[in-house]
C-alpha cells in the first residue's frame, strides 16, 4: 500500500507508548531508557513526528503507565514489576511523572489513556475501543520501549485488525542497538517500517 494512503490522517491514529516524563524525561526513574532516547535523538524525532501528524489531522492517543499511591491494581507477576517495586520506580498519577514529555506536548485534541496494569498500550486498556470509535484503520506506534511496550503495542494493533506502522527513528529501547534487532527480526514481519521524514512527506 502506498504510504500516503496508508497514513491518511482521516483514518490514522498516532499512539505514543510511555512517552512520559517519568520514563523518558529528565525526571525519569528509568535513566537507561531516558539516556538511550536522548542520546539517539529519539526524543526530538518523536516530537517532530507527533506534531506533524497532529497538524495534518491525525488523532493522537498517549498511552501512559501510572500507579495509584497505594499501588492497587498494579502488577506483581514479572521481574519488571519486581524491579519497579524494589527501586521504587513508581509513576504516581497526579505527579509530573505521568505527564507527556515536553518534546511532544499534550494538545487539547489529544486523548490520554492511563493504565494501572500490564505492559501493552492496547491490551487490557481502553485504547482498543477508542481506536474503533475513532474509525481508525492505521496505528503509528512511537515511544518506548522496543524491549516490551512498543512491541506489544504493534502486535496488539495487528491482532485487532489495524495496519501497524513504526517509524524506526521514533522508537527505542535499552540498549538502543537492540531496537534494530527487534525491528529486523520481529516488527518488520507485521508492521510497515518507515521513517519520520517519510511520514512527514506523506502528510505534506
Amino acid at each position: 500500500m502506498d504510504l500516503r494512503e496508508l497514513v491518511d490522517p482521516a483514518h490514522t491514529v498516532i499512539l505514543t507508548q510511555e512517552a512520559q516524563k517519568g520514563v523518558i524525561g529528565p525526571e525519569s526513574v528509568r535513566r537507561d531508557l531516558y539516556e538511550a532516547a536522548r542520546d539517539s535523538g529519539v526524543l526530538d524525532t518523536m516530537g517532530r513526528l507527533v506534531k506533524a501528524g497532529r497538524a495534518a489531522g491525525c488523532t493522537v492517543i498517549h498511552a501512559i503507565a501510572g500507579h495509584r499511591p497505594d499501588l492497587k491494581g498494579a502488577n506483581h507477576n514479572a521481574r519488571l514489576f519486581a524491579a519497579t517495586e524494589k527501586y521504587k520506580m513508581f509513576q504516581t498519577i497526579g505527579t509530573p511523572l505521568v505527564d507527556v514529555i515536553d518534546e511532544i506536548g499534550c494538545d487539547e485534541s489529544d486523548i490520554v489513556s492511563v493504565r494501572l496494569h500490564g505492559i501493552s498500550p492496547i491490551a487490557g486498556t481502553d485504547v482498543g475501543a477508542l481506536l474503533t470509535n475513532l474509525g481508525a484503520k492505521t496505528v503509528i506506534v512511537v515511544g518506548v520501549s522496543t524491549n516490551v511496550g512498543v512491541t506489544c503495542g504493534v502486535f496488539d494493533a495487528v491482532n485487532l485488525g489495524y495496519q501497524a506502522v513504526v517509524a524506526r527513528d521514533a522508537v527505542t529501547g535499552f540498549p538502543a542497538s537492540y531496537t534494530d534487532v527487534v525491528i529486523e527480526n520481529s516488527l518488520s514481519f507485521v508492521a510497515t517500517i518507515t521513517t519520520t521524514d517519510d511520514l512527514i512527506a506523506a502528510w505534506s
